[in-house]
Parts: C-alpha cells; sequence; structure tokens
C-alpha cells in the first residue's frame, strides 16, 4: 500500500509543423476565387518569413504589405479618417521608422505626408492615403506555407496560405476530449524518429466539423478541437507525426494499489487482502481514479499496507 500522486494520462497523434495554415488573399478579388482583381504579377518563395512591412505578394505590380495588429483593413484610409485602425497604422508606420505625426486615432495631414513618405520608399504612387489592396493585417510574422496560385494567374481571393514562424503542433482532439486541453497546460511530446520533450498548450479552438472523405461504408463526418502545442525552448526535431500525452485526471496523495490487488465480493464492489504476520483479512474498499496499473483505494487501510496479489 502506497501513498503517490496519481495521474491519468490520453495520448492523441499530432503533427509537428509550423501551426495552423491561413488563406491569405487579395481583397479585390471575388470570394469565389475567381479573377477580376488583376494578375499576380510575383510570389514569395514557400517557406520565406514575412515581417511588418514586408511584400507578401504582388497583383499587377501593386504590392501588398504586411503590417502588424489585430484589427483587419476593412476601408480605404485617409485625412479625417478616425477610429482604432487609423491608430493601428499609425503605430506600424512608427515601427518603420516614419515620423513628424502623433500616434492617435485621427488620420490627419502629417499622416498622410508619412504615407506618402512610405510610399515613396516601395515605389508606389503618393497618394497618402491607405487601402484593403495595399496592406494585410496579421497578429505577428507569418511564414509562407503553400502557394496557391502561380505568378500569371488572375488575382484570387486565395493566393497563398501562411501560418507563424514558431514551430508548433497541431492536434485535432475529438469533442468528447475537450477537457484535456486548457491553455497554459502542461504536456509531453513523444518526437519524430525518437526522444521526447515537454510542451505546453499555447491555443484552444473553437470546435470544427472535419469532413469524411474516406468514401467508407458507414463513415461520417466528426467534430474536432483544434489545440496547438508549442514546444520547450531549444527543443530539436524533424517535422512529422508525434505522439502528446495530455493529463486527463490527477489525485494528488492518495492511498494506492496495484490493480490486480483487487478482489470482486460476494456482497458487491472491491476488496483487497491484507497481510499481517500469518494472517489475512479481507478490507471492503472504494476506488476512485484507475491510472499506470494502479487504483485509489480508500477503507480501513493505512500507507505501508502489506496487501495479497494473486499468484
Amino acid at each position: 500500500m502506497t501513498r503517490q500522486t496519481l495521474v491519468e494520462r490520453s495520448t492523441v497523434k499530432g503533427v509537428l509543423g509550423y501551426g495552423e495554415a491561413v488563406v491569405q488573399g487579395h481583397q479585390g478579388a471575388g470570394g469565389d476565387g475567381g479573377g477580376g482583381g488583376g494578375t499576380v504579377t510575383w510570389l514569395p518563395g514557400v517557406g520565406d518569413v514575412v515581417d511588418r512591412g514586408g511584400v507578401l505578394f504582388k497583383v499587377d505590380e501593386h504590392p501588398t504589405v504586411l503590417l502588424l495588429g489585430s484589427l483587419p483593413m476593412y476601408r480605404d484610409l485617409g485625412v479625417d479618417a478616425e477610429g482604432d485602425d487609423v491608430r493601428q497604422l499609425e503605430e506600424n508606420l512608427a515601427a518603420l521608422g516614419y515620423t513628424g505625426f502623433t500616434v492617435d486615432a485621427k488620420f490627419t495631414a502629417a499622416t498622410a505626408k508619412a504615407v506618402e513618405k512610405w510610399q515613396k520608399d516601395r515605389g508606389l504612387e503618393k497618394t497618402g492615403s491607405v487601402g484593403p489592396a495595399d496592406v494585410l493585417v496579421v497578429p505577428g510574422p507569418v511564414r509562407v506555407d503553400a502557394l496557391k496560385v502561380r505568378v500569371g494567374a488572375p488575382a484570387a481571393a486565395e493566393i497563398l496560405t501562411t501560418t507563424g514562424v514558431d514551430r508548433a503542433i497541431s492536434v485535432d482532439l475529438d469533442l468528447a476530449d475537450r477537457d484535456l486541453a486548457v491553455e497554459g497546460g502542461a504536456v509531453s511530446v513523444a518526437l519524430p524518429g525518437g526522444g521526447s520533450a515537454d510542451g505546453v498548450i499555447t491555443a484552444v479552438g473553437s470546435p470544427k466539423i472535419v469532413k469524411d472523405e474516406s468514401g467508407m461504408p458507414g463513415a461520417s463526418d466528426t467534430t474536432v478541437v483544434p489545440v496547438t502545442v508549442t514546444l520547450a525552448d531549444g527543443t530539436e526535431a524533424d517535422a512529422g507525426s508525434v505522439k502528446v500525452t495530455f493529463v486527463a485526471d490527477e489525485r494528488p496523495d492518495v492511498l494506492t494499489v496495484p490493480v490486480a490487488a483487487l478482489l470482486a465480493l460476494a456482497e458487491g464492489g472491491y476488496g483487497v487482502e491484507v497481510v499481517e504476520g500469518g494472517s489475512t483479512r479481507i478490507v471492503a474498499v472504494t476506488t476512485g481514479l484507475f491510472a499506470d496499473g494502479n487504483v485509489e483505494v480508500t477503507g480501513d487501510l493505512a500507507e505501508g499496507d502489506v496487501v495479497g496479489m494473486p499468484s
């Protein structure tokens, strides 16, 4: 009979890469992915990292520039415009080294002059205003994951996909296992090629439906919860399939016995055989958590008691 912290774990398959891919496209194109918004004239390479002020793609030789923030560019901004999107634009201009204006929620003539300097530096027409076709706002630097079109194709709502720049593990949890994933929770990861590493749950998404494409009789769509796990700094591992172990339940400082020591009692429930010197006695127990071949028990027992095991 031992006292210990009993931990139940659940292991799920995941993929080590750069996190969930996000589709990026030309905001002048039709939502059906068709043309009508010009021609793609330049694309970055797969794996390229684009940061604030960098060009993500060009349509009719007009670059779409990356800015950092949380509010999408949903309207044209020019003199007399006001709002949080104006502040976000000015914050980006200041971060790129442009000065002469106040970072606030008002687009003034001074802001327009800074925009004209930015446009001149990029070889663009100096209009002093910025619109949705000029910039794309994302939370942080991005890595080009895949190209959806080739140079010369019509500009579309889907031109390329991007991910974050830090390697991360993507896991699709069954909806029934949603409670396993808590942001900030610790997990262990079995890495491709062997070895293991510690990880932290950094994002838990909303449930989504995964369409069944197997064509197998009786197969159906499933609902999953996307989870992102970030590896500890300095972890070296190749991209590929991994196994992520979550803590499903934990009982600290409880009495435990091997599961094999449980006896089914005639009156129902379970008991254990306690060995005392040359004699034994059967003690009824209430079981709790089962994990790693042990079980939590409560009853007329004490730490250090010797329990019988089947021979």
